[in-house]
């Protein structure tokens, strides 16, 4: 799939992956719809990255918004044509808190709303948007999710996030099968630990220790080297149904 002159959709757009997917994609030729929250700096990060970026405020589950920011990608220019879905949260319980209370299920199903059904709100809209133009090359398109390395590993504490995540890898090759009639391609990366604004406010000592945990290269990964992947994904046509886990041969522990 080419970049140059097609539209591309970034949810979590604002910040972190999603911001660096942005800039990635930018600089290939595409243009960008920024998908966040309302509350986020979404208006001024577009602004900010030029080459007719636009911003959509809508939350992934929320089927209106996201019908609604598709819509306006579609008014870009020309078709859409890439998918990179970066919109997720996490929040860490126990089963059986400490006080012996179990955990809220309202928190389980916030978390599995947000990172499982909003991706697959995200994917079905946009892969519905790409259905209807013309094939380039023998391609319509291509949709990018995002797991994580929990969907495998999960530690203590993570039940909804791993739980959503692993969701999300599930979904990877059934929806690409799904989908290949229409020529649309389906990937997920799963990321390790990523330098993202999130881990940002994390104390330094905590941050150290969570690069050394990493085998190869002993650092955080940068919000770049997702993108780059993305990048990598979406202009190799052969890549389809597979999850990538980037994570420089990290394997979780329990904690």
């Amino acid at each position: 799939m080419e970049l140059n002159n097609t539209v591309a959709i970034v949810t979590g757009g604002a910040s972190g992956l999603g911001l660096a997917s942005a800039k990635r994609l930018i600089a290939g030729g595409a243009l960008v719809l920024i998908v966040d929250l309302e509350r986020s700096n979404g208006t001024a990060v577009a602004a900010e990255l030029g080459h007719g970026t636009q911003f959509a405020a809508a939350d992934v589950t929320d089927e209106a918004a996201m019908s609604a920011a598709v819509a306006q990608a579609e008014t870009i220019g020309p078709p859409v044509r890439i998918l990179v879905h970066c919109a997720g949260k996490g929040g860490a319980k126990r089963v059986v808190e400490k006080d012996g209370n179990p955990m809220p299920l309202l928190h389980f199903a916030d978390i599995i709303n947000t990172n499982l059904i909003g991706t697959f709100n995200a994917l079905r809209l946009a892969a519905a948007a790409m259905a209807k133009t013309e094939p380039v090359f023998g391609e319509r398109g291509v949709c990018i999710l995002t797991a994580s390395v929990a969907g495998y590993e999960g530690q203590v504490g993570q039940a909804p996030y791993a739980a959503s995540k692993a969701g999300v890898i599930g979904l990877t090759i059934c929806t690409a099968r799904d989908l290949a009639s229409r020529n649309i391609r389906v990937c997920t990366i799963a990321p390790g630990i990523m330098d993202t604004p999130m881990l940002g406010r994390l104390p330094d000592n905590i941050r150290a220790g969570l690069a050394a945990s990493v085998p190869n290269p002993a650092r955080l990964g940068e919000p770049d080297e997702y993108a780059l992947l993305a990048r990598q994904i979406i202009e190799n046509p052969y890549l389809n149904g597979e999850t990538i886990r980037l994570d420089g041969a990290l394997r979780m522990g329990f904690r």
